[in-house]
């Protein structure tokens, strides 16, 4: 009797279905800047590197908590260990030394210039420019080609105020962010809609990535969920869906 008991027993659990074993983890802590409209804590979803992000991990099994912080701030408590990851960085040696980049997010930061409408120039060759009045952001890094090109620049405190002042014919073009163009055009300067445009080619193209702790064991754990997540939404075709949706300038 107790052994047909036990028999019982044992064909019941293993008819149950097996929960994945991600099911138990804690959600990965990751935490982003506001950079807008790549992230952003007013955006839908927090912006699209944070959408793309949450949408990897969930196809691996995994959920995620999202906070905002200050670029340097966020930066520190990652390196503490307070964050598991950081969505939105730029891959360079310096930071491969302590940053695990699993695959990239799928999205370019394409760093180019703006120009009015009716004064449109050609971009393809920098040293071409040197007597074109170009505007960009103080304490911005600029594409190192473009540093090289020693070119005449104009100081701005931010992209929105460089906008402005090339919509004011204080300069000829402004450098800028293809994506944070648009989306301030969309939402602080749509009186201008179709007085500035954005030129071809860019000056350089950025992946954005979302990084993981290389120091810390779980940071490779982490990486490798992503990827593979990366690479089944770029198999069923819904990372196009979501670069469509979320990141029309591309």
């Amino acid at each position: 009797m107790t052994t047909r008991r036990k028999s019982l027993l044992w064909l019941a659990a293993t008819a149950m279905p097996a929960l994945p074993a991600q099911a138990e983890d804690a959600p990965v802590r990751m935490v982003a800047t506001e950079f807008p409209p790549y992230t952003g804590s007013t955006l839908p979803g927090g912006g699209i590197a944070c959408e793309v992000t949450r949408a990897a991990l969930r196809q691996s099994g995994r959920s995620m908590t999202l906070t905002f912080r200050p670029w340097a701030r966020a930066l520190l408590e990652f390196q503490r260990g307070e964050h598991d990851g950081v969505i939105g960085a730029w891959r360079s040696a310096e930071r491969e030394r302590t940053m695990r980049f699993p695959q990239a997010l799928g999205i370019l930061n394409q760093v180019g210039f703006m120009a009015r409408a009716d004064h449109r120039l050609r971009v393809d060759d920098l040293a071409a420019l040197r007597e074109v009045r170009i505007g960009v952001v103080n304490g911005y890094a600029n594409p190192p080609r473009f540093d090289a090109a020693n070119l005449p620049i104009e100081s701005a405190v931010d992209d929105l105020a460089n906008l402005r002042k090339l919509l004011a014919g204080r300069v000829d073009l402004a450098l800028i962010d293809k994506g944070v163009g648009a989306h301030l055009l969309e939402t602080h300067l749509r009186e201008a809609a179709g007085k500035l445009v954005w030129l071809e080619p860019s000056v350089s193209e950025i992946p954005l990535f979302t990084v993981f702790s290389k120091i810390r064991p779980e940071g490779e754990r982490f990486a490798a969920a992503l990827s593979r997540g990366i690479g089944d939404l770029q198999g069923s075709g819904r990372l196009a869906m979501l670069l469509q949706q979320g990141a029309r300038w591309q």
